[in-house]
């Protein structure tokens, strides 16, 4: 994005208003790179540079939450070696961008069944959220190997878990103790979700958190959105009127 057109969005910015929690279905990786006779992968690693500009324009714009859908609880079904390729991809990536990571204050979060993970990339990724624990910048949440209701079922049997032993009491049981359970307690509910890929679904994704989020659909490939298109959804959040069921006076 040139300067010019950065500036012109950027002036279109209010940044009393800016969403607390951003997150985004990185979708087209694959239909991108078949546009181009490449196989998937290529799509995926080139997607990097797309979380890059999404990382930049998050922390210029002081979002205090992103939340990346990085590897979906069904992407397992996918081809064995495609799964194995993005499982190296992702390790490989924490491992090298760890530095910048640090640099920008970045706090990463893992979300999702991390039990079903490879070792190595496990391991890597929570050496990643070991290393970032005490900064206090943004907070990069990526969802890997998950899916909004598993993630939901995970949390009614950890609270019925907590009923039975009496640590928690049913009739007590509010949307506060929900949220405490899932997968994101430590941060607040999405205010603004971004799919790209031209598609009109939300793929089991952060279900219970968007509950209230405003949604916008962009017809970009993942590779091919940059710092504008992020812009440009936050210039169009903020023209929204989020009532939460409530009637505008």
């Amino acid at each position: 994005m040139s300067a010019t057109v950065h500036n012109t969005l950027i002036d279109k910015i209010d940044y009393s208003n800016i969403p607390n929690h951003v997150a985004i279905i990185m979708d087209g990786n694959g239909r991108w790179a078949r546009k181009l006779n490449k196989e998937r992968f290529f799509g995926h690693n080139t997607g990097i540079n797309s979380v890059r500009e999404s990382l930049d324009i998050s922390i210029e714009l002081g979002i205090k939450t992103l939340t990346l859908y990085t590897f979906s609880i069904e992407n397992w079904n996918r081809p064995k070696n495609e799964v194995n390729a993005l499982m190296s991809l992702l390790s490989n990536t924490i491992e090298k961008e760890l530095p910048n990571i640090q640099e920008n204050n970045i706090k990463l979060n893992v979300i999702g069944n991390l039990d079903l993970l490879p070792k190595n990339t496990r391991d890597k990724l929570l050496n990643g959220v070991e290393k970032t624990n005490n900064n206090n910048g943004l907070n990069l949440n990526l969802a890997v190997s998950y899916g909004a209701k598993q993630e939901i079922i995970r949390a009614t049997k950890l609270i019925s878990n907590k009923v039975k032993k009496n640590i928690i009491s049913q009739e007590n049981i509010d949307e506060n103790t929900i949220n405490d359970h899932l997968y994101t307690c430590n941060s607040k509910n999405v205010d603004l979700l971004i799919r790209t890929g031209g598609e009109f679904r939300l793929s089991n994704f952060l279900l219970w958190q968007i509950s209230y989020a405003e949604l916008n659909f962009q017809d970009v490939l993942w590779p091919d959105f940059k710092k504008e298109h992020f812009l440009k959804a936050i210039i169009d959040y903020q023209k929204r009127t989020r009532r939460f069921g409530k009637v505008k006076l």
